[in-house]
Formats: C-alpha cells, structure tokens, sequence
C-alpha cells in the first residue's frame, strides 16, 4: 500500500511526533541516524520510506522487516510533508524513547566517572552538539536539568549524529536530585562560569568529575552556581566576552581527556 494522503493516520501520528506532541516515540530521519538507531536496540515500531529507495536505503528496511516494523511506503510529496529537514533523506521511523532509570545511571558509573550536567540549554543544536563532543572526549554519561532541550528531539538527534544513542542520558531532573546524587558518589562538581578565578587547566580532572555547563545567555542558575566546589574559567583574549557552550564544553571536557590519558598506565 502507498500513502498518498496527509491525512493517513500514521502520517498524522508521526507529526504529533515530530512536533514534541507524543514524547512516547523518537522522530529518527536519514539513512545514517536510522542505522544507528538500528545499532542501538531501540525497538522501532514504524518507518517511512520512498517506494524506489536506494540500496543503502533498502538494506536499512531489511533490517527493519527482519525486526518486524511495521514498514509504510510513501510518495515523495508524503515523505516531503513529513520531514524535519530541507532534503528529506529517503526514510523516517518512529523508535521508542529509552528510558533512563535514575538509580540505574549513577550505580553503573564508572570508578571515576567524567559526567556532563546541562543547565537550562536551550538550542537542540546546541545540545545536539554537546552529546556529541561529550562521548568524543571519553565522558561517561550527560545529565539535563529542567528546563533543558529535549536531547532527544528531531534536532538534537542530527547534531549528536548517533551519540543520543549511544551516550546514557539522564533527562529532565531537578538540580535538588543533581546535588545529592553527585554528593552520594563522591563526585566533584566542577562550573564552568566567566566569573571564576581559577583556570580550566588548574585543576585535577582525573578525580570523578561532574561539569556543570549554563543556558546560553544566562549561565548556570546562581542557586546551583552556589552550591558547587569549583566554579572554573576559560581565560579569553579580550574584548571578547564569551564562548558558544558547545566551544566551551569541547575545550573543558578534552582537557579532562588529556589529563586523563596521562594518567592511564601505557
């Protein structure tokens, strides 16, 4: 069967996806993120596909009838209408959310965990970004406050290409539950913010480390500014003020990484 109606009823479901409105399902577009979707065990219930697909394309729908996804062709136009992005890449699907036990999380960390905290960020890109950036330097988990970019959205999906996936990702807890869980593991909470006195470079981050990165105008919240152990800057060349979070976060987290390789016996 063809879909060659906006109004089928799963092309209308997969919008409410889409748009944030059924937070139940992921909005997963394109041959490389739906691969590593397929990667990651995530059951995927539905897909969307051209009726000619490519081959890369149709080895991807193989391997989802094989799983047994419920497969639905779709025009071109159809596919067009659905899509998140300006040149819709030849297939969509529909993958259910992972679910993130909080307890689960912090009692699989590792001995001395590199975790990423996100206060109130509010680009997905951004965040898309950071995911990515986050698993590249070696980190062993990210953490989003509320407040924060669903890391899970159609755009932040893209700019992690694939670390959404493979990243454990704790969404959406209150900074009241960041702080005990960082006292109960022992963790140093470490805040990058403009206005500190000690540099990046100045401190150990081989120790079990939780970064605490801030909203893109605002900074991190004063209240949970407060109660962290380390507040720590960038030095800048003035009159440049600031750094786009996603700079930031890549400067602070491959310091932790080098500081961390030297450490590690040969």
């Amino acid at each position: 069967m063809l879909i060659t109606s906006n109004s089928n009823d799963h092309v209308k479901a997969a919008r409410l996806v889409r748009d944030g409105k059924d937070k139940s399902l992921l909005f997963v577009e394109g041959e490389r993120l739906v691969a590593d979707c397929l990667a990651s065990g995530l059951p995927i219930p539905t897909a969307f596909h051209l009726p000619n697909p490519s081959d890369q394309i149709a080895t991807l729908i193989s391997a989802l009838q094989a799983q047994g996804t419920h497969l639905l062709s779709t025009t071109p136009e159809i596919l067009a209408s659905l899509s998140d992005t300006v040149t819709p890449q030849g297939i969509i699907v529909l993958a259910e959310r992972p679910q993130t036990i909080p307890a689960t999380f912090w009692s699989t960390l590792p001995a001395s965990p590199l975790l990423v905290a996100l206060d109130r960020i509010q680009d997905p890109g951004n965040l898309g970004t950071l995911l990515r950036t986050a698993e590249a330097a070696g980190a062993h988990g990210l953490v989003t406050l509320s407040g924060t970019a669903d890391p899970f959205s159609p755009k932040a999906l893209r700019a992690s290409m694939g670390s959404a996936f493979r990243l454990p990702i704790l969404a959406n807890i209150t900074s009241a539950d960041l702080l005990a869980s960082a006292h109960l593991h022992s963790l140093q909470t470490f805040a990058a913010t403009g206005t500190a006195s000690l540099p990046y470079r100045d401190l150990d981050w081989t120790v079990p480390t939780l970064l605490l990165l801030g909203n893109e105008g605002h900074g991190i919240a004063p209240d949970l500014l407060a109660a962290c152990q380390h507040p720590v800057r960038i030095p800048i060349h003035p009159p440049v003020e600031s750094l786009n979070v996603s700079a930031a976060a890549a400067i602070l987290l491959f310091e932790a990484a080098h500081q961390r390789s030297l450490k590690t016996p040969s």
